[in-house]
């Protein structure tokens, strides 16, 4: 069953499908699948369904400004108000742009229906994911990495019955990441196919915007879709700086000049290492930051030579051993952000252990304290939606601590819970009869393995 089927569904269908699962919480029937799916994932989240609590507002207006004057979707948000601007206020809709959370950034269209989207909170600074506003098509669009159109009653929010929305991501041409998403929502007319294919189209005009404006400049954007570096294509490597992405592979990528290089295993060591020293360091302490055996000079000059034929000598000084450029990492980036509190954003940004065959001692070290870092905070955080998101990655598979959290986070009438609760108690068996490694650890060390 698809958007216009549903669209078909009578409204009084809907919401007795609804009151049905929120009084069952079973399966749900008499909708179309990925809406059961979102249903699901809202009630084990413990999304309320009444409407009672509004998503919230993120930060103050000068904050929001702030944030939004730095975002990349910024560049093309007058393609957005000439392609669905017009017709949105024309209509009665509303059409919205926002960003990797779910929060939106902008929100414009018919004066009337604008007002009546600020009452249940869809206003600029409000966060519309999933997990915080249940389902809807914008945090639906970036749940599923696609566009999707949610009709009336199928809103997981009684709050937002009364309306039909479409959206789609956007994704940044250089790399694929989705930075944003593009919503039109109103009344019955944006349960249609026009509408869907109105945002699909208008993603898939701001993303060839966005590569026309890589051609002109190199653009880096850091876990959260933000521009924290904008280059002069035509004068490469200007500012020097440079890009490594080291977790969840064992080959690192570094971009530099707007190429990127594929790095041996030992060469991505090598460039950790520098990396985590940042001002240099001896032949000799390298040595043993690389190996816990003994690594003879000759060995190490020769890859280092080689390393500087990849790189060019602006980027890789010898005497001390160094990177010559300013360098940002992605395992530096998740630390920052658990930093400052963002747990959500640096799980989204940890695609997973840091080079995780690399037995190097200080490779080792880092990726033991970043696991630990990142897994501290998602059980502390104490939210359902990360904890599911953690024990359903290879690294938290079996991590019995994260699944008693898991439980203990779902609600009591969750009929997730018991089954939460029963891998938690079959993981901690097993955990007295096997010695236990911690889970992330774990998970690395299986790599190795199966890699050797």
């Amino acid at each position: 069953m698809d958007a216009a089927t549903a669209t078909a569904t009578s409204a009084s269908a809907l919401r007795t499908a609804h009151e049905r699962f929120l009084t069952s919480l079973g399966t749900p029937e008499g909708v179309r699948r990925l809406v059961a799916d979102s249903w699901q994932r809202c009630a084990a989240g413990g999304v309320q369904p009444d409407g009672g609590r509004l998503p919230p507002l993120r930060g103050t207006a000068e904050q929001l400004a702030a944030y939004r004057r730095t975002h990349p979707l910024v560049a093309v948000l007058p393609l957005f108000r000439e392609l669905l601007g017009a017709g949105a206020a024309d209509d009665g809709h509303v059409f919205a742009v926002g960003d990797t959370d779910g929060t939106l950034l902008w929100v414009e269209g018919d004066t009337a229906a604008v007002e009546r989207a600020e009452r249940m909170h869809f206003a600029e600074g409000a966060v519309w994911s999933e997990a915080q506003a249940g389902t809807n098509a914008p945090g639906l669009a970036l749940e599923l990495g696609r566009p999707v159109q949610i009709v009336a009653g199928e809103h997981y929010s009684a709050a937002a019955h009364g309306w039909s929305c479409a959206a789609a991501p956007i994704r940044d041409p250089g790399t694929g990441r989705v930075l944003g998403v593009v919503d039109l929502s109103g009344g019955g007319t944006i349960a249609a196919p026009p509408a869907l294919a109105a945002v699909r189209g208008a993603a898939l005009a701001a993303e060839a915007e966005l590569a026309r404006k890589l051609t002109a400049s190199a653009v880096l954007l850091d876990p959260g879709g933000r521009v924290v570096r904008t280059q002069d294509a035509s004068r490469p490597g200007r500012d020097g700086a440079v890009h490594l992405m080291a977790l969840g592979r064992d080959s690192a990528l570094l971009e530099c000049d707007g190429r990127v290089h594929r790095l041996s295993p030992r060469h991505s060591e090598i460039v950790v290492a520098l990396a985590l020293e940042g001002r240099g360091v001896a032949g000799d302490r390298l040595a043993v930051d690389l190996s816990e055996r003994e690594l003879s000079p000759s060995t190490l000059r020769a890859e280092l030579t080689r390393l500087r034929t990849v790189l060019g000598p602006a980027l890789l000084g010898s005497r001390p051993y160094a990177l010559l450029s300013p360098v940002r990492t992605d395992f530096a980036d998740v630390t920052s952000l658990l930093a400052e509190g963002r747990v959500s954003e640096a799980l989204a940004g940890y695609p997973g252990p840091l080079l995780p065959r690399s037995d190097a001692p200080v490779v080792v070290e880092q990726r033991r304290a970043l696991e630990q870092q990142l897994r501290g905070a998602v059980l502390g955080s104490g939210d359902a939606r990360l904890l599911r998101r953690w024990v359903d990655a290879a690294w938290g598979a079996d991590d019995a601590p994260a699944w008693q959290a898991l439980a203990r986070a779902l609600p009591a009438g969750s009929p997730q819970r018991a089954a939460v609760a029963a891998r938690a108690r079959a993981l901690d068996t097993e955990s007295t009869l096997l010695p236990r490694l911690p889970q992330v650890r774990r998970h690395a060390a299986l790599l190795q393995r199966s890699g050797s």
